[in-house]
């Protein structure tokens, strides 16, 4: 592994994985620590970046970063500079006793999608062949879950875009569901609003007015939870006024004989009683994308985070396949993945029902596949385990795990339900936080594992086109920070037991493509110099002279058939409606200076000048209602919890409807308010909608700001 003062690499956030170029003067010159940022052309995305990445090498040099082990004595006691050593001794101690006292579930590993790909391969493997336990899951779970299983059971696999970002800009018509890529992944904006012909254009559905659908041709604004209506009616249109591509749907598909009688009793009219849209603006959406030479129906966050986050993806697919978009070159149905590894991070084994390559762990010939690479008995391996938020809720109590080992996420700011994490958290045995930062999760931590960032170490990362891409290390860590792959290496000795694991990122690669060989996701013939050679590689890759697969579907489905399946579903409610004692939806989201759960980004000073705190959008007519001014606090309040916020006023949101980022902890921390309902399918909770009251605290006084000055 060489040092670098240049380094091609990619944007550590979000899953458009912007090309960046690092360099740093030499070691020898006044400024050694400086790392400058620029941006580079990467395949289908133009060289640009937005704010964050632009300032993202600020956090290599921060103040705030981790540089040695910390170990908190006893609870109560301050965390404590340590040795590696004493760190993982104490965690292999603690897990060799509890396991001994209550089984190999008692321990249980929370990983990240912003994990390389061979981070999360081999957290999948040293979970289940290190610690033997079933209870490994990933927050990736609270992002991409819904879309992957809709894509599954439609398609016969998930691969969130199944074609490349040129396709969307090459579209005549795009329609974004529940998506804000101007504030969530502004480069891509300019592939979303490419120039098309008068015909053409971007239509987006969000209950807000926000940055992306001001650059929409049409805006459909529904009530929050009420997209699977809203598909439901659009599907009617298409199948009522003729749009339906019959030979299409004969050749490439089954099912819509179920869907037909569904779709017929969502009639327009119904459908704008249900959801607030119009229904001269449904008959127009329907439109625009019957008649598009080329169109591409794309879901975000919006549509799938529910408790029928599933059920309302399969509706936009059905209504994808009516059109006869899927697989057809130029057109389609795909999700846009959000953390940066979002894609790779759910292939290859940290989810709670997977093996590496998309195999299921309850395959016995996927057990068997994964085993022999592995070198263990079939037989060894544990089985499925909970998904996360039902993994974090067992914590502590009886039969559920009392140790956890969390890796790049802070779940006591990003899960829902966020006060009930954070108590399951604190009656555990041992917590063990891995991370570069101290999180919000890692102050509550036992043991802090400081670990190295993404220009100290080489890895891959599958971007949201299912493009495998090259990390490159710029320079070492600072102080002892250890990559996670050492991290993982380090307790397995002190444990002293499972197969031995290996620290070299392009050799983990390398036994990662031997464990997906044969699997959907197949990276067997994607290699480190064939990357660094194309400018990355698609997947499925089965063999070295394979070319990729930058188009999926083209000639046939991954279905056991090759076509396509329309899917039934039905709407319902949001699981929590509003009612008398809880008036108003709020749905949750994030801002253009933040990321997630804001534990990098917040320390970045331009960003949190720019976004400095959290903030409840409300719009003036519900303000009037409640006495609440701008920049009034405003007591946020749902059957599970209570932030606190400054009211920001605009017409750019329903009268029914508010709106609170959630990057921030504190007494604006907006997931203590959020529903941990979740869908039956994916066990994605739902986060997108629930009721609450408003309760204005008082009005912010000027005078008293201005005294301070």
């Amino acid at each position: 592994m060489s040092d670098s003062v240049v380094a091609a690499t990619h944007c550590p956030y979000c899953a458009l994985q912007c090309g960046m170029e690092l360099s740093a003067t030499p070691d020898s010159a006044p400024d050694a620590g400086a790392v400058l940022v620029a941006p580079r052309a990467h395949g289908d995305n133009a060289a640009a970046l937005c704010q964050k990445g632009w300032t993202a090498a600020e956090l290599l040099t921060s103040t705030d970063r981790l540089r040695t082990p910390l170990v908190r004595a006893a609870r109560g006691e301050a965390l404590a500079p340590t040795s590696w050593e004493a760190a993982f001794g104490t965690v292999a101690a603690t897990i060799a006793r509890v396991q001994a006292e209550h089984g190999p579930g008692a321990v249980a590993v929370l990983g990240g999608g912003g994990l390389t790909n061979e981070k999360a391969y081999l957290l999948g493997k040293f979970a289940r062949t290190v610690l033997r336990t079933p209870n490994i899951d990933y927050n990736g779970r609270f992002c991409m879950s819904s879309a992957a299983a809709a894509a599954n059971r439609a398609f016969g696999l998930d691969r969130g875009l199944p074609f490349p970002l040129g396709d969307i800009a090459a579209a005549d018509v795009v329609l974004l569901v529940g998506g804000n890529a101007a504030e969530t992944m502004p480069p891509f904006l300019r592939v979303l609003t490419a120039p098309r012909p008068d015909t053409g254009g971007l239509i987006v559905v969000d209950p807000r007015r926000t940055p992306t659908a001001e650059r929409a041709r049409l805006h459909l604004q529904p009530t929050p939870g009420t997209d699977l209506a809203l598909a439901l009616g659009l599907l009617h249109i298409v199948l009522v006024e003729g749009y339906a591509d019959t030979e299409y749907v004969a050749a490439r598909t089954d099912g819509l004989a179920g869907v037909r009688p569904i779709a017929m009793s969502y009639w327009p009219e119904r459908v704008e009683r249900i959801t607030g849209v119009p229904v001269a603006q449904q008959r127009e959406a329907v439109r625009l994308l019957a008649t598009a030479g080329r169109a591409v129906v794309l879901t975000g966050r919006g549509a799938e985070q529910h408790a029928k986050g599933t059920d309302t993806v399969s509706a936009f697919v059905n209504l994808a396949l009516a059109l006869g978009l899927p697989g057809t070159p130029g057109s389609g149905y795909g999700c846009l993945t959000g953390q940066g590894n979002g894609q790779g991070g759910r292939e290859h084994g940290q989810k709670a029902d997977q093996l590496p390559g998309y195999r299921r762990i309850d395959d016995p010939a996927a057990r068997a596949h994964v085993a022999a690479v592995w070198g263990v008995d079939p037989d060894d391996l544990p089985g499925p385990g909970p998904s996360a938020y039902e993994l974090l809720d067992s914590l502590g109590r009886p039969g559920g795990p009392r140790v956890l080992l969390v890796f790049g996420t802070n779940p006591v700011v990003s899960a829902p339900a966020a006060a009930r994490v954070e108590e399951r958290l604190a009656g555990l045995d041992l917590l063990v936080v891995s991370d570069l930062v101290r999180s919000e999760t890692a102050d509550l931590a036992d043991v802090v594992l400081p670990s190295a960032q993404w220009a100290e170490e080489d890895g891959t990362m599958t971007n949201l086109e299912g493009r495998v891409i090259r990390r490159r290390r710029l320079r070492p860590p600072p102080g002892e920070v250890r990559t996670d792959l050492e991290i993982m290496a380090g307790l397995t000795d002190a444990l002293g037991r499972g197969p031995a694991v290996e620290t070299d990122p392009e050799r983990v690669f390398a036994e990662l493509g031997r464990a997906s060989a044969g699997g959907p996701a197949d990276y067997a013939g994607i290699s480190y110099e064939r990357i660094d050679a194309e400018e990355g590689v698609f997947w499925p890759c089965p063999s070295p002279a394979h070319p990729g697969t930058p188009r999926m579907f083209l000639d046939r489905f991954a279905t056991s058939d090759g076509r396509a399946r329309f899917v039934p579903v039905e709407h319902r409610p949001a699981v929590e409606d509003v009612d008398v004692a809880y008036p108003v939806y709020l749905t949750t989201g994030r801002v253009l200076a933040q990321y997630q759960s804001g534990a990098q980004t917040r320390r970045v000073g331009a960003l949190r000048r720019a976004a400095p705190g959290p903030f409840v959008e409300v719009h003036p007519v519900l303000a009037e209602r409640h006495g609440i001014a701008e920049g009034d606090d405003v007591r946020v309040v749902s059957r599970r919890g209570v932030a606190v916020a400054p009211a920001r006023l605009t017409e750019t949101i329903r009268v029914d409807t508010v709106f609170m980022p959630f990057h921030w902890p504190g007494a604006g921390r907006a997931n203590v308010l959020t529903n941990p309902a979740l869908d039956p399918t994916s066990r994605m909770p739902e986060f997108k909608v629930c009721a609450v009251r408003l309760e204005p605290v008082g009005r912010v006084v000027r005078e008293r700001a201005e005294a301070t000055r």
